[in-house]
């Protein structure tokens, strides 16, 4: 691993039907931090920026992701504003997929927490694997089992 090593960390997702690609999300934010501190959108939160309910409730993905090795702290947030959160938790860094790297919100983003001298680092995506993919897979499967 090259790069700078944080104090505090903040990654934050979903995280609805949990899958290898979050767990190296987390494997690789806990490398490169001392203290890595997880926001789990909230139920509400999902409903209103993807317009559809989390499969698993906010409060058994928050206990999930807080049983996860590389995770000192996981809460529940109610806001994409990283602005906000960063009031909350005083992260050095924040962690994101690199699938959202170039995106004009996360370009934004970076500007504004680099003002704050804070870094945005982008981590490798893991391919071929997502929560969307897993509910579209298991619906198909539901379907095809009532016919």
């Amino acid at each position: 691993m090259s790069g700078k090593k944080y104090h505090i960390g903040y990654t934050q997702g979903v995280f609805d039907m949990f899958h290898v690609g979050h767990l190296n999300l987390l494997n690789e934010a806990k490398k490169r931090c001392d203290i890595l501190v997880v926001g789990v959108n909230s139920d509400q939160l999902v409903w209103q920026y993807k317009n559809k309910q989390a499969v698993i409730p906010q409060d058994c993905r928050a206990l999930i992701v807080q049983n996860i090795k590389a995770v000192d702290s996981a809460v529940i947030v109610d806001t994409l504003d990283k602005i906000k959160i960063l009031k909350q938790v005083n992260f050095d860094a924040i962690f994101i997929g690199s699938d959202w790297q170039g995106s004009p919100r996360w370009k934004a983003t970076a500007e504004a927490l680099a003002e704050l001298g804070k870094d945005v680092v982008f981590l490798p995506y893991t391919d071929g694997i997502s929560s969307t993919g897993l509910r579209t897979v298991a619906e198909n499967k539901i379907a095809d089992s009532e016919h």
